[in-house]
């Protein structure tokens, strides 16, 4: 049995199997790999969060990693948040907007889109988001290749990867953090990213 897992973590909208390819990749790095999907809407981060929690409980392994897509790092947080006493494992997280989404601000100005979000913004992208526990590592991606439909949002500030600046994806607390040129979604295709995840899994630290 593998000593090491990762959990995949999707963002909004998403379902899991946008992060197939990196999950493969995952596997190819030597980690048992499992996708926890929840519903990004319809719940808030923090309820997903304990959905997370009871999934992860039941995970043999003694070390559990996170890789999160966008909203997932935030799901995540809260899980660390609600509860502390994770097995051992790093966090990396992908064009999570750690500190609040500009792009989901501009949305809730119209009230189509405040349903468009759902309850993703409740402690979420709201950026009401609980800090991380002292001594968990965690890594944040940015990316800074301007494609996706956040391009039609105004507000988002530059450099960003079409959807979450990457001024949004730091925080206090975090590890280490890394600017790729990469875009939003695109980032879960990336062979580099791919490699800069398994790096930090690795190391606790990224390749610079």
């Amino acid at each position: 049995m593998p000593k090491e897992t990762v959990v995949l973590v999707h963002g909004i909208y998403m379902n899991g199997l946008d992060m197939f390819i990196l999950r493969q990749r995952l596997k190819q790095a030597g980690y048992s790999t499992h996708q926890f999907s929840y519903h990004s809407l319809r719940s808030t981060p923090a309820e997903n969060a304990m959905d997370l929690h009871e999934y992860a409980e039941k995970i043999q392994t003694p070390v559990i990693h996170y890789v999160c897509h966008s909203l997932g790092g935030l799901v995540v947080r809260h899980l660390f948040s609600l509860y502390p006493d994770q097995k051992p494992g790093r966090i990396v997280t992908l064009g999570s907007p750690h500190t609040y989404s500009s792009a989901a601000k501009a949305l809730q100005r119209f009230s189509p889109g405040k349903l468009l979000l759902g309850h993703s913004t409740r402690h979420g992208l709201d950026g009401e988001v609980p800090s991380m526990p002292e001594g968990r590592e965690l890594g944040s991606i940015a990316g800074t290749l301007r494609m996706g439909l956040g391009l039609l949002l105004p507000g988002i500030p530059k450099p960003n990867d079409g959807t979450v600046a990457v001024s949004e994806t730091k925080f206090e607390g975090m590890t280490d953090h890394i600017i790729l040129p990469v875009s939003h979604f695109g980032m879960l295709l990336s062979r580099t990213v791919a490699n800069q995840v398994i790096h930090f899994l690795r190391h606790g630290a990224f390749n610079h």
